[in-house]
C-alpha cells in the first residue's frame, strides 16, 4: 500500500486536499435556538412545569419591585408627616364577629387613626325659625336676596306684600323687607279678617297658621277662626304659602280705551286702524336684559330689555295706539299697542312720547324713547307681550332678535 504520506504534494490530486471537518464539530457550532430548547422540554412533559415556575418567578420580580418602590417614596413621605402615630396597644389584633345569622363572619378593627385638633370648627347654620329683617342695598333684586337666604323669589315677595305691593320692582336701597324661615307667606292681620279665608287664600289649612310657633296663637284663646282673636296688623307667617297675584294693568282695547290716570282724557272709541301680522320684531336698539326677565312667580310678566336714556323705541308689529300717557301702577309712561288681532304689546319708563292715543303704527316704526319712569331701578324699557287668550306671554317666545 502505498503511503500518501510519503508522496511528494504536486503529484497527489487536488481534491486530496480538501479535508472535511467531523459530523460532531459541525453540530457543536450550530446555534440553539429558543423554540429548540422550548421542543426539548416538551418532549419530556416539562412544559406545564415550567410554566408554571416562571409564571412565580415573575410574581416575585413584581413584588419585589412594588416594596422597593413603596419603600422608596411612599415610605419617605409617610416619615415626614408630622402627625402623631397610633400607641402600639391601639394596634390589636382584629376579633371575628358573626352576624345575627352566625354564618357571615363581620370584621371589626380598634385600630384609630388620631388627627390633629381643628382650632377654628365651622358648624353649619342653624334653621331659623322666626323672621329676620334685611335691608335692600344698591344692586339688590328678589333673585339675589332671594339665593342669599336660600329662598324662592316669589316667597320674598308674598311675604312681604305689606311693603312691596305686587310689584318685584319696588325694592330700593334704604327699604326694609322681611326674610321667611323658610318659604312661605307673610299676612298682616287685618279688621274683618278670618282664618278660614285667609287659609284658603294661600292655599294651606288654618292649622298651619294657628300651629306655627313664632306666631304665638292659643287656641284656648284665639276664639272662632271666622272671628279669631287676633290684634290688627299683626304679621302671621304662612309655612309654605303662596297666593295668586293681581295684574298691575288692565286690559285695553280699541272698543275700550285706556283712559289717563292724571288727565282723564279718553281715547275715544276706535273702531278702525292698522292690523299686524302676528310676527313681532325686536322692539328697541340693545338686546340684552337687564334687572328681571319673564318671571310670572314673582308677577313680573314681561322682560326689560337694557339701554340708555333717549334710545328709540320700535313697535313690534302694525296696530293702534290705545293708551299713550302716564301709569299709576308703576309702569311711568306707558304706551300700549292693540294689533287687532288679539294681541297687544306693552312699553313701559318710557322718556318721551312720539306716538299718541289712537295713532296708527307699522312694524318697526319710532314711537317713543326709552326712559326710568315709575317704579324703575334704572333705565330700561320694560316689554310686555298680551294675548287675549294666554294673557302676559314670555316675550322671547315671539319676538324675533334683529
Amino acid at each position: 500500500m502505498t503511503d500518501k504520506a510519503n508522496i511528494p504534494s504536486e503529484t497527489l490530486p487536488e481534491d486530496d486536499f480538501q479535508l472535511t471537518e467531523p459530523e460532531e464539530q459541525i453540530e457543536t457550532n450550530k446555534t440553539i435556538t429558543f423554540d429548540q430548547i422550548w421542543n426539548k422540554i416538551l418532549h419530556f412533559g416539562l412544559g406545564e412545569t415550567t410554566v408554571r415556575i416562571g409564571t412565580a418567578v415573575a410574581s416575585l420580580i413584581l413584588i419585589a419591585l412594588v416594596v422597593w418602590v413603596m419603600s422608596r417614596f411612599f415610605l419617605k413621605a409617610e416619615k415626614s408627616n408630622d402627625l402623631p402615630t397610633a400607641p402600639i396597644s391601639a394596634l390589636e389584633a382584629t376579633p371575628v364577629v358573626f352576624n345575627a345569622g352566625g354564618l357571615n363572619p363581620i370584621l371589626s378593627s380598634g385600630f384609630s387613626v388620631f388627627r390633629k385638633a381643628q382650632l377654628h370648627t365651622i358648624l353649619p347654620p342653624k334653621p331659623r325659625s322666626t323672621m329676620t329683617e334685611y335691608i335692600i342695598v344698591e344692586g339688590d333684586s328678589l333673585f339675589g336676596i332671594a339665593e342669599k337666604f336660600g329662598l324662592k323669589p316669589e316667597s320674598l315677595l308674598w311675604s312681604n306684600q305689606h311693603i312691596l305691593g305686587n310689584d318685584p320692582h319696588n325694592i330700593y336701597p334704604g327699604v326694609t323687607i322681611l326674610i321667611p324661615p323658610f318659604d312661605g307667606a307673610v299676612y298682616e292681620w287685618a279688621e274683618g279678617s278670618g282664618l278660614n279665608g285667609v287659609a284658603k287664600f294661600y292655599n294651606v289649612t288654618p292649622d298651619v297658621i294657628v300651629d306655627w310657633p313664632a306666631n304665638q296663637l292659643d287656641r284656648a284663646t284665639l276664639g272662632d277662626f271666622s272671628f279669631p282673636n287676633i290684634p290688627i296688623g299683626k304679621l302671621l307667617f304662612i309655612p309654605n304659602g303662596y297666593g295668586e297675584f293681581s295684574d298691575w294693568l288692565e286690559q285695553y282695547t280699541r272698543d275700550e280705551p285706556a283712559t289717563s290716570s292724571i288727565t282723564g282724557s279718553a281715547c275715544g272709541i276706535i273702531t278702525a286702524g292698522y292690523i299686524g301680522s302676528g310676527t313681532f320684531i325686536w322692539p328697541s336698539t340693545e338686546t340684552w336684559i337687564s334687572g328681571y326677565d319673564y318671571s310670572p312667580s314673582t308677577n313680573h310678566r314681561g322682560i326689560d330689555i337694557a339701554g340708555s336714556i333717549g334710545n328709540i323705541i320700535y313697535a313690534v308689529d302694525d296696530g293702534v295706539v290705545v293708551y299713550s300717557n302716564w301709569n299709576v301702577n308703576g309702569y311711568g309712561n306707558l304706551i300700549v299697542v292693540d294689533h287687532g288681532n288679539g294681541w297687544q304689546s306693552v312699553y313701559a319708563h318710557l322718556d318721551s312720547f312720539l306716538k299718541y292715543c289712537g295713532d296708527n303704527v307699522s312694524q318697526g316704526e319710532q314711537i317713543a324713547t326709552l326712559g326710568n319712569t315709575g317704579n324703575s331701578t334704572g333705565p330700561h324699557l320694560h316689554f310686555e307681550l298680551r294675548s287675549e287668550t294666554y294673557g302676559a306671554v314670555n316675550p322671547h317666545d315671539f319676538l324675533i332678535l334683529p
